[in-house]
C-alpha cells in the first residue's frame, strides 16, 4: 500500500460492477478483484452480487482465514470518500403472519393424506387374512 491512497467516491466505485471490471468496497477500502473472480473459491457471482455497495458485513459473515486477507492487499487500489457512502439501512426483520387454523389444518390435511391410505391397505390385508374362511 501506498503513504497516500487514490480516494474513489462511492460513485465511481459502483460502476465497476462487471466481470471485465469489478470493484469491492470492503472496511473503507477499495479492491479491484477483477483478475481474481476465476479464482475465488465461492465463486464470481459472489464477488459480482457485492459491487455497488459496501461488501464489509457480507465479507465478515463468511469468516475468511487470515491469508485470505492478506491476499487482499496485492488486490488494494485506494480508499472510498466516507461521505460519498449511501445511509446504512437498519435492518428490519419480516413480520410474520400469525400461525392459525389455517396454517394448522395445512398440516391436519397432510397427515391424514398419509395415514388414511396406510389405514385402506391394513384394513385390507386385516380382511384378506383373518377374514372368514368358510
Amino acid at each position: 500500500m501506498g503513504s497516500n491512497p487514490k480516494v474513489h467516491s462511492f460513485d465511481e466505485v459502483a460502476e465497476h460492477n462487471s466481470r471485465t471490471d469489478c470493484w469491492l468496497i470492503i472496511s473503507g477500502k477499495v479492491y479491484d478483484v477483477t483478475p481474481f473472480l476465476e479464482d475465488h473459491p465461492g465463486g464470481d457471482e459472489v464477488l459480482l452480487n457485492n459491487t455497488g455497495k459496501d461488501a464489509t458485513d457480507d465479507f465478515e459473515d463468511v469468516g475468511h482465514s487470515d491469508s485470505a486477507k492478506e491476499m487482499m492487499e496485492k488486490y488494494f487500489i485506494g480508499e472510498v470518500d466516507s461521505s460519498t457512502l449511501p445511509a446504512k439501512s437498519e435492518y428490519t426483520p419480516p413480520t410474520q403472519v400469525p400461525s392459525g387454523p389455517v396454517q394448522s389444518s395445512g398440516i391436519v390435511i397432510k397427515i391424514l393424506q398419509f395415514l388414511v391410505p396406510l389405514l385402506v391397505l391394513g384394513v385390507a390385508f386385516a380382511l384378506r387374512y383373518f377374514g372368514k374362511k368358510d
